[in-house]
């Protein structure tokens, strides 16, 4: 439906003491004896009206509305009746902390903002406004500079914060749908996103750090030691990182110096999590940096924000592997282990999330609920016809940019203090909007037979450790550590392919990594020579833009075991769980206008899920 329009492109645009203290005591594992836990999905990066883009392009969908939507209540959106197909169990509000509700200024015409040239040129032309506010004053000077603008009432800022926690508080409803307390500082120095989504545990938040307060992270973890000095807690997630230019996951710190140890520590604790996926392309790996995994091209999206601006020219050649090394997940996982084996403390200790960062107020991530808006008086057929016509090649084609990531968590109730404290121990996986569901357990002795059990999570977590964690001290007469892998197919959504571990070790100065294939659906089997899976099949037809169920498994099981471990190396280990090909949104909608699937983008995808890691550490030492 029209109404439904999901897809959109808008830019997104204490001391030391105590994190030495505070990040080696919460930094060692915790195995504490878990309650029954259950998977809870939801949305950690979403924007309403209150973000200054959103704002600019017309979005007025306000938070209270936002929680409703994602409750599975109706609401109104452009004139027309909407609702989520199933509701979300808990969703963060993070709009842009920089100029935050400020443009809503401009519908009051005794407006400061309204009297400057700014905010004139915006409110008589939105999109040319917008395209004046980030080519030569907004962006330049607060996300890349980091200056506030003049024009700008940071009064009205504190305001519109104090409305943003009261529609959380408001929404929070224990046991059935949970809000967070959020806010996304997007500190974009030399133009290379460096965003990070702020996430509060509590009920009560301070007003938001901004990049005009600082563009360094450093400086954003000062700000949340002090909350916890005070017996609050909150947390940071990156996000976005594929557009980050490979400084994300710098060998360095802000200023240009080799992590040490302080360093390494404050990030660790700070940052528990890394989104993974969301709309503008998945952060796990790149093709180039991982030229034997055959599932690594899955929407690609890996423009920098320099060309995203139009401020340099995009070169028409191969990726850059350069500007590709520091800005994806594996990529940094892989650099702590070298970095952890150098100073003994892992800056990259991070579990997996995903989000949405869709900027209507509407958190939806399935395939489905994207649907181009054409222009009044036009068909779909012709509005996709001028976008082949316009640029097919381009990547920042609307076809560039995917459907949403959902997050899901392990926790044993759908309130605050569970779910954060999943965070906190990095019980998370991310997926690309299904609702797969993922178990990774990590120990020296489980067997087949636990499957057989009852309870058996209860017995998983009993044996060994979840994802998020550390393996446990080694067995007498294990000579590799056993893997607990376990999937389950989205209720709604296509069945599954295979289940794979991703291993990465430290080999020589550097690392390595390999993909295992370990479980997949029937009737197949790995290849002699090649050690690959069969492929599933493809039952897509793309004229239809529909799929059947006839191929692969509802669930998947597997106990594994490392043939090629050696316990004299740091090695991690995480989880990746493929559907089915399915059709891509882009597909799905040039179905519906009778057009051919576009050709600048995978006309099917397999949907995926990827776990949080289970490290190993020969040396197992604190803080690693």
């Amino acid at each position: 439906m029209r109404a439904a329009r999901i897809f959109s492109l808008l830019g997104c645009v204490l001391s030391m003491c105590f994190a030495w203290s505070v990040g080696s005591q919460e930094l060692a594992p915790q195995n504490r004896p878990p309650i029954q836990r259950r998977a809870y999905f939801g949305d950690l990066h979403l924007h309403t009206g209150n973000s200054f883009d959103a704002n600019i392009f017309g979005e007025r969908i306000r938070p209270e509305d936002a929680y409703k939507y994602a409750m599975g209540e109706e609401i109104t959106y452009q004139g027309e009746p909407v609702k989520r197909q199933w509701p979300l169990d808990f969703l963060a509000v993070t709009d842009h902390a920089e100029s935050l509700g400020v443009f809503d200024e401009l519908s009051d015409p005794n407006s400061k903002l309204l009297r400057t040239e700014l905010g004139r040129e915006v409110a008589d032309d939105k999109h040319r406004g917008f395209k004046s506010l980030i080519g030569w004053h907004s962006l330049n000077n607060v996300l890349v500079g980091g200056v506030r603008m003049s024009s700008l009432d940071p009064s009205r800022e504190k305001s519109v914060w104090k409305r943003v926690i009261a529609a959380a508080n408001r929404n929070y409803v224990p046991g059935r749908f949970t809000t967070f307390i959020g806010y996304e500082w997007s500190a974009q120095p030399n133009f290379n996103s460096l965003h990070r989504v702020v996430i509060f545990r509590d009920a009560t938040a301070p007003n938001p750090f901004t990049a005009w307060d600082s563009l360094e992270p450093e400086d954003l973890w000062k700000y949340m030691e002090n909350i916890r000095s005070k017996g609050g807690d909150v947390i940071a997630i990156p996000h976005n990182s594929n557009a980050s230019d490979g400084v994300m996951f710098d060998w360095n710190d802000s200023r240009g110096r080799p992590i040490g140890r302080a360093y390494a520590l404050r990030r660790a604790f700070n940052e528990p999590l890394v989104e993974i996926v969301q709309r503008k392309g998945q952060s796990e790996t790149h093709p180039v940096l991982s030229p034997t995994d055959e599932f690594a091209d899955f929407e690609i999206n890996d423009y920098l924000a320099h060309d995203a601006q139009g401020l340099r020219q995009r070169e028409k050649l191969p990726p850059r592997e350069r500007h590709l090394q520091g800005g994806y997940v594996r990529d940094a996982y892989g650099r702590g282990l070298v970095i952890a084996d150098r100073i003994g403390v892992n800056p990259y200790k991070f579990g997996v999330e995903a989000g949405s960062d869709l900027h209507n107020g509407m958190s939806n991530s399935q395939e489905t609920s994207i649907t181009l808006s054409p222009p009044k008086g036009e068909s779909l057929r012709e509005y996709m016809q001028e976008i082949y016509r316009s640029d097919p090649a381009s990547e920042q084609s609307i076809f560039a940019f995917g459907s949403p990531g959902l997050t899901g968590v392990w926790a044993e109730q759908n309130t605050r203090e569970s779910l954060f404290a999943a965070f906190r121990r990095k019980e998370t996986f991310g997926t690309s909007g299904t609702r797969i569901k993922v178990h990774f357990f990590g120990g020296w002795a489980y067997h087949e037979s636990i499957f057989t059990m009852p309870d058996w999570p209860a017995e998983a977590y009993a044996q060994g450790t979840a994802m998020g964690g550390d393996l446990p001290p080694q067995v007498n007469g294990a000579t590799a550590p056993s893997f607990l892998v376990w999937a389950l197919k989205d209720p709604d959504g296509a069945n599954l392919d295979r289940a794979q571990v991703v291993k990465l070790w430290i080999r020589g100065s550097g690392y390595a990594e390999k993909v295992f294939d370990v479980a997949w659906s029937p009737g197949r089997s790995l290849d002699k020579v090649t050690g690959r899976l069969d492929p599933v099949g493809n039952t897509v037809d793309l004229a239809r833009g529909s799929y059947s169920n006839s191929i692969g498994a509802t669930e998947l099981r597997a106990v594994w075991s490392d043939p090629e471990f050696d316990p004299a190396v740091a090695t991690l280990y995480y989880v990746r769980v493929l559907e089915i090909p399915t059709p891509r949104w882009s597909t799905l909608e040039a179905a519906k206008a009778g057009l051919p699937a576009p050709a600048n983008v995978a006309a099917t995808i397999q949907e995926r899920a990827w776990s949080s890691a289970v490290w190993y550490s020969p040396q197992r030492r604190k803080g690693f």
